[in-house]
């Protein structure tokens, strides 16, 4: 009986919840930092692919209004899903702040912050507009975020 009422709080406990992350603060050690990077690219190239069919849609005679108000939902969730890992995942998990004497320490962990921070105005620049620009902007930042987070390890 006990047992029972155990394992039915614990599935009254999932109602509502709408989508669970794959790290949520818990110390359990299991981080795969280049998949994160893969996923940001690849939300990168579907806010790409939105913002063209935005344009492509909106440019046609007979516009499908449902057509482009879905990319523009599709665009704005994508964009949404880079912030998460961005803040969720590097800023406040991964990227660690260095000891004021560390000076190299520093500099790393101060370029990283920038960078994580340029990718989150990009992604909410490309939730704001259609200009592919915030694209090729935003991966230019992850390369240069790879380059100096990876390095070493």
């Amino acid at each position: 009986m006990k047992r029972a009422l155990v394992l039915m709080a614990i599935m009254l406990s999932f109602i509502g919840v709408r989508q669970m992350y794959a790290h949520c603060e818990v110390p359990c050690g299991i981080y795969d930092d280049p998949l994160r990077i893969a996923l940001i690219r690849e939300h990168i190239t579907t806010i790409e692919k939105s913002m063209k069919m935005i344009v492509d849609l909106t440019g046609e005679d007979g516009k499908n209004y449902n057509q482009i108000v879905r990319w523009i939902s599709n665009k704005e969730h994508h964009a949404e899903e880079l912030q998460h890992i961005v803040w969720q995942y590097f800023m406040t998990q991964r990227i660690k702040p260095a000891a004021a004497d560390d000076e190299e320490g520093r500099a790393a962990y101060l370029e990283q912050l920038t960078l994580l921070h340029e990718l989150l105005i990009g992604a909410m620049k490309s939730k704001q507009t259609v200009d592919l620009t915030h694209v090729a902007a935003m991966r230019d930042v992850v390369d240069r975020f790879e380059a100096s987070y990876l390095k070493g390890k």
